[in-house]
Formats: structure tokens, sequence, C-alpha cells
């Protein structure tokens, strides 16, 4: 005869056992943008269509980097340390060279050629070493962005000349420095304070981001990027710990992919907005709305081929071959 504390052992045992086999996953979300930002709406909206598929899964947000510093998001999530990050990829470049290529000066021509390299044997390529990081990407998204002054306009190569001047990436580092600009290397969220306490004369970063922290506040003329002519595009994927991905039931999975679609749809249709967006909040701030012409593009894009474009080729292994894939994609 069974003992009748034995019993009562096993049923704990089994209770605990099912309660833990139905336990809900949470994951942790970080990103650098407050909450009105299209990066955390993007976030946003798969975690509301996660949960709306009740499949025992949970995504919490830690927005406005409170959870990790903008740049030293990708090595927690390579390590398992973080589940999930909006991230400009191009932060990452130190630890895989080939990032860098995510934002090179007029490399992508305008969204709807970005969400075409999205899809890309490019791409696929890009991906490939984020794998070997145990990093995967659950939503594509590409951002365009311009110039911002403190004191005057900048169009052209010749107006950066002697400006202490903050760019989002090493290749833009580079055309930069090409055209006679000194570097400020920081998160875009740094650049308010930095133009603030006259650390920088001049920066660019997305359309999203001069809206999101407000720099209108702090210059007097911005060089927006235009339907026609748009230097700056860096790709600002969602990732995931790819281990963290496969760890979950197929239901679970299912749901993030689900949610990952919608949200990609609608980064696309919103990056397209934010251009205008941030012309409007800049005018209504009464600064200077300069534009760029194809003659300035030009100029520009012939020093980073000098510059951007001869370092990577030069310096990253398959650099060759990895930009030829990008310039293919028509």
């Amino acid at each position: 005869m069974i003992n009748s504390r034995v019993i009562k052992g096993l049923a704990l045992f089994s209770a605990l056992f099912i309660s833990s086999a139905t336990m809900a996953t949470d994951l942790k979300l970080s990103h650098q943008w407050s909450n009105k930002d299209v990066r955390h709406k993007v976030a946003q909206i798969v975690a509301d269509e996660v949960a709306a598929a009740n499949v025992d899964l949970n995504i919490k947000i830690f927005g406005s980097k409170s959870l990790f510093k903008p740049r030293e998001q990708y090595k927690p999530l390579s390590r398992g340390r973080l589940d999930m990050t909006v991230f400009p990829l191009s932060y990452a470049g130190g630890q895989q060279p080939s990032f860098n290529l995510t934002l090179m000066p007029g490399l992508v021509k305008n969204h709807d050629h970005a969400a075409r390299l999205s899809q890309s044997d490019f791409m696929k390529a890009l991906q490939a070493k984020m794998a070997e990081d145990d990093v995967m990407v659950l939503v594509h998204g590409y951002l365009a962005g311009g110039f911002v002054g403190k004191d005057k306009c900048i169009t052209k190569p010749e107006d950066v000349k002697g400006l202490q001047t903050r760019a989002a990436g090493k290749s833009f580092e580079q055309m930069l420095v090409g055209a006679g600009a000194s570097i400020a290397s920081m998160a875009s969220s740094e650049i308010y304070s930095a133009m603030q306490t006259g650390v920088l004369q001049a920066a660019n970063t997305s359309s999203a981001s001069f809206m999101s922290y407000r720099i209108f506040e702090q210059v007097k003329c911005y060089t927006p990027a235009t339907k026609d002519v748009a230097l700056w595009f860096l790709y600002q994927p969602l990732l995931m710990n790819k281990s963290k991905f496969e760890s979950l039931t197929k239901p679970q999975q299912e749901a993030l992919l689900a949610g990952a679609k919608k949200a990609e749809a609608y980064y696309l249709e919103e990056a397209k907005k934010q251009d205008a967006a941030s012309v409007a909040a800049f005018e209504k701030a009464g600064v200077k709305i300069a534009q760029m012409s194809q003659e300035d593009f030009d100029a520009w894009r012939a020093i980073a081929k000098e510059t951007s474009y001869k370092n990577f080729v030069e310096n990253v292994p398959e650099g060759q071959k990895l930009l030829d894939m990008a310039l293919s994609v028509e």
C-alpha cells in the first residue's frame, strides 16, 4: 500500500510540473527611443500581436535606453542576456565589419528600394553573418535621414569642413572626414545634449530620430531626405536572439512571425511618412529648411567612393562581393 505522504508528494510534484510547463515565457525587448517613435511602435505591434495570439508568450519593452545603452545592445543580444532589440545594425560594425554596409552613403535610392534590399541576396548574406552571432531578423526596416547644422545649412561637402560632426556609422564618418569634418561618435540619443553644450556643430541621423529627440530645438538649419535625393539610409531591424526563438514552442514562433509580418508592413509605410513629418516639425520650430541638389548628392557620393566604399572593400572580408550584391539590387 502506497504511503499517503508519498501520494501527496507525487500530487504536489505533478502540480508543480504542470504549472511550470504552462507558465508564460517572458521576453525582454530593448531600444533607445521614446514610446512615440516609429521604432517603438514597430516593437509594440509585435508585442500586441503575440499577446492577442494567447500562446503564453509576453514581450516586455524597455524603451528610452532604460535597459542597455544604445550602442551596447548587440553583444548582450548575441549572448542571450537580451531577447530582442530594435537596433541600428551599423552600431555593431565593430563586431561584424560587414554591417557597416547598412549605412553606406548613397547606396539606397528610396524607401521602396530599401524594401527590395531587405529581401535581397545581399541581406541574406548579412543575415548569415548575424547567425554566426546567434542573432536573427524578425522585422526588416530602413529609415532615411538628413543633416542638421547648429549655425548653418549642410547641403554640399564643403559645408562640413572644420565642423565637429556626428554620423551613425563608420562609413558615413569616413566620408565626412574626406570632406574635411571632425568626427564625434555617439548614439543619436546623445545629439541633443552635444548640440546644446557646443560639442557638435553638425549631425546626421534618421528623420524619425530628429523628431524623437527634438533636435529642432538646437539647430538653425535642416537638410531633409527627399523622394529624389536621400544620401542617408540606415537599416534598423527588430532583431532576436536565435537560440531563444528556437527554444519557443511552434505556436509561439508562429505568433512572433505573424506579428513581425504585420509590423514590417507598418514600418515601410511609416518610414515613407517620416521625412515629410520631420520637415513639418522643424518648420513649426522656426528652423530653416535647405535642399540638397542632385549636384550636391553626386559630390558627396564621389567622396564616399574614394573613402567609405574603398575602405569597406579593402578592409572587410568579401567586401567587394557584398558591395556588388548591394549595388546589383535595382
